[in-house]
C-alpha cells in the first residue's frame, strides 16, 4: 500500500485533497512542514503532499523551501482542493472569547475575522490535533476553532458557520521519488538558486523563454532567507524533456545568471487548472427574461440548465430533483409563496439562490422552508435582461449562515463576468434598495400624477427646464416607458426599504410647511445640515457627475 505523508489530521482540507488523489493509500499526518520533509528524506514515506498556492494568501514559501532542499524526490502531479472553512465551538451559542487554526487557515480567513471579530483574541497552533484534545479536554466552551467542517464534527465540535472565507481554493504538489514520462499537456517548475543582483535579471529571465514562444504560467520573486539573495520561482509550459524547453533553461543558466547548476527542476506534471466545478446543473422556477438571461450566461460556463414555470411541461418539483442549484426568479410579490410551495422539495446538499429585489422576507420564509442541509443565498442584479454584460454592474449579494461552496462558487461566476459584487445584510439591502429603487420610482409615479393633476401638458415641459430639474422627468419618462408590472412590484416590497419613503414623505411635509412660511433661515439651517451629512468628498464628486450629465443634456437640447 502506498503511503502518502500530509500536514493535518485526518479530515482536514489536506486530508481530503489526499484521500481524494488516491483513496487506497495510507495517509500518515505530521504536524508541520519539517517533519514531514525528514519523514520523505528517511523514506517513512514513499509520497508527500504540500500545499503550494491558496487563493487567498498565494505561494506557500515553506514548501517551496522544502522541495529545494529534498534529494530525491520531483513534483510529479498536482491536486487542485476547494477550501471550505467552517467555525466550530463546543457550545453552538457560548460566548467566544478566542478563536484558533493554522497560520494557513488564521490567514486564510482574515477578512471574516476582521469584520465579524474586530476584538477577540486569535491564537495561531502547529499540532492542531493537539489544541483541539486539549480544548475538549478541558470543556473550553469560549474556544473557536476554524477548519474543515468533517474535522470538526469528527472532534465533537458544533458548526456555528459555514464557509466563512468562500473563493478559497488550495494547489498541492503531489512529490513522488522518480519523475514522471510526458503526456502533451505538461507544465514544469524550476527554482533558481539565490542569485547575486544584476540589473535586468528578471527581464532577462522571461526573455529566454518568450523568444522561443515558451508560455510562464506562474512566476514570483523571493528573497532567500539566509542570505536575502533574490530567489525566482518559475511555472513554464512543457516538460522538462522537451527539446525547446532544455534550451531555454541552459541559456537561463549559461548567459543570463552565468553560473552553473544555478537552476534546480523540480519537476514536470500535467498542467493543472484551479478553476474547480462543483455544480453541474442550475435550474430556475421562472421564465421570463432575467431567468433565460442568466441560463444563457451559465451556459456558456459549461453547465447544464433547466427552465420551469407556468409555461413549462416539466414542472418545478421534477426540475429540482435534477439539479444542483435551484434559482428562484420571479417577480418580487410572488417569491415568498414561490419558496413555501416549491422549498420543501430540495434536499441536503442542494443549494437555493434566490434572485430577487427583497431580502429580509424572502430570506425568512426560506431558511423557514428548506431544511438545514440546503445552501441558501440571496442575489439581486441591478440590471436587466436588456444588459450585453454584468462588467461594472452592480449586485448586491446577502450570504446567510448556510451559504456555502454552491453559493460560492455561483458568486465566483458573477465575479468572473465583471459584476461589482456588495456583501449585505438582509436589512441593509432592503434599506438601501429603498433608497435606490422603491424611493426614485415612487416619486417618479407620484410625479407624473402631479402633472397630470395639474395638466400640465408634456411639450410645455423642455421649455421650462433647467438642466437639473430634468433629471427627475427623465427618470419619470424612463420608469413609464417600461413594464409598469416591474416598478409596482419595486413599490411594493416590503422589509426596511419602506422605511425611506415613509420618511421622505414626512420630511417633504416639514420642507413644503416651512417653505409656504417663507422661513427662509430655516430652510438655510435644514440645507447646510444636510450639506454637513453628506460629506464634502460625496458632493464633489456628484457634482462632477452632475456637470458631466449636463453637458450631455445640454447638446441634446
Amino acid at each position: 500500500m502506498t503511503t502518502i505523508g500530509i500536514i493535518g489530521p485526518h479530515g482536514s482540507n489536506t486530508w481530503q485533497a489526499a484521500h481524494s488523489y488516491n483513496p487506497q493509500a495510507e495517509l500518515i499526518s505530521f504536524p508541520h512542514h519539517a517533519a514531514l520533509a525528514r519523514a520523505f528524506a528517511d523514506a517513512q514515506v514513499e509520497m508527500m503532499i504540500l500545499p503550494v498556492y491558496n487563493t487567498r494568501m498565494g505561494g506557500v514559501l515553506k514548501s517551496f523551501q522544502v522541495m529545494e532542499r529534498m534529494k530525491n524526490g520531483y513534483w510529479i502531479d498536482n491536486i487542485v482542493q476547494p477550501i471550505h472553512l467552517s467555525l466550530g465551538t463546543l457550545n453552538g451559542t457560548a460566548g467566544l472569547k478566542v478563536i484558533l487554526g493554522t497560520v494557513q487557515v488564521i490567514h486564510q480567513c482574515e477578512d471574516y475575522l476582521t469584520e465579524t471579530y474586530p476584538e477577540i483574541a486569535l491564537l495561531t497552533v502547529t499540532n492542531l490535533s493537539e489544541a483541539l484534545q486539549e480544548i475538549k479536554d478541558n470543556l473550553r466552551l469560549d474556544y473557536g476553532v476554524l477548519e474543515a467542517e468533517e474535522l470538526l464534527k469528527e472532534h465533537g465540535l458544533t458548526i456555528r458557520e459555514r464557509e466563512i472565507a468562500p473563493h478559497n481554493k488550495t494547489r498541492y504538489a503531489v512529490i513522488g521519488r522518480t519523475r514522471v514520462p510526458a503526456t502533451g499537456y505538461d507544465a514544469t517548475s524550476i527554482l533558481t538558486v539565490p542569485l547575486k543582483d544584476r540589473v535586468g535579471m528578471l527581464f532577462d529571465t522571461l526573455g529566454a523563454f518568450t523568444q522561443r514562444g515558451i508560455n510562464i504560467l506562474d512566476m514570483r520573486a523571493e528573497s532567500d532567507a539566509k542570505t536575502q539573495e533574490l530567489q525566482i520561482f518559475i511555472e513554464a509550459e512543457g516538460h522538462y524533456q522537451d527539446p525547446v524547453l532544455k534550451e531555454a533553461l541552459a541559456s537561463i543558466e549559461q548567459r543570463v545568471i552565468q553560473e552553473s547548476d544555478s537552476l534546480k527542476i523540480l519537476g514536470s506534471y500535467p498542467r493543472v487548472d484551479m478553476r474547480i466545478k462543483r455544480i453541474k446543473s442550475f435550474g430556475f422556477i421562472g421564465t421570463g427574461d432575467m431567468s433565460t438571461w442568466f441560463a444563457g450566461k451559465l451556459e456558456n460556463e459549461g453547465y447544464e440548465t433547466l427552465l420551469s414555470g407556468r409555461s413549462t411541461t416539466l414542472r418545478p418539483e421534477e426540475m429540482i430533483a435534477q439539479v444542483d442549484v435551484v434559482m428562484i426568479c420571479v417577480p418580487i410579490s410572488h417569491t415568498s409563496a414561490t419558496i413555501a410551495q416549491y422549498g420543501r422539495f430540495l434536499k441536503d446538499g442542494q443549494a437555493l439562490i434566490l434572485l430577487a429585489g427583497e431580502a429580509e422576507d424572502t430570506l425568512n420564509t426560506a431558511l423557514k422552508q428548506t431544511s438545514e442541509g440546503v445552501e441558501l443565498m440571496l442575489v439581486h442584479n441591478l440590471w436587466g435582461p436588456a444588459a450585453l454584460t454584468m462588467k461594472d454592474k452592480n449586485a448586491s449579494v446577502v450570504r446567510t449562515s448556510r451559504s456555502g461552496a454552491l453559493c460560492s462558487e455561483f458568486e465566483a461566476f458573477l465575479y468572473k463576468h465583471g459584476a461589482a459584487i456588495h456583501h449585505d445584510t438582509p436589512q441593509k439591502h432592503d434599506l438601501l434598495m429603498g433608497m435606490g429603487q422603491k424611493l426614485p420610482t415612487t416619486i417618479s409615479v407620484a410625479l407624473a400624477m402631479a402633472l397630470a393633476d395639474n395638466d400640465i401638458q408634456m411639450t410645455d415641459i423642455p421649455s421650462h427646464a433647467t438642466l437639473t430639474s430634468l433629471y427627475s422627468i427623465l427618470a419619470m419618462a424612463r420608469v413609464h416607458n417600461q413594464n409598469p408590472r416591474t416598478y409596482a412590484e419595486i413599490m411594493a416590497t416590503k422589509g426596511q426599504g419602506r422605511r425611506i419613503v415613509r420618511s421622505f414623505a414626512e420630511n417633504i411635509l416639514k420642507i413644503i410647511e416651512l417653505a409656504e412660511q417663507e422661513e427662509i433661515a430655516a430652510l438655510c439651517e435644514q440645507i447646510e445640515a444636510s450639506r454637513s451629512y453628506l460629506t464634502p468628498d460625496f458632493l464633489a464628486t456628484s457634482m462632477k457627475q452632475s456637470l458631466a450629465v449636463d453637458k450631455t443634456l445640454g447638446k441634446m437640447l
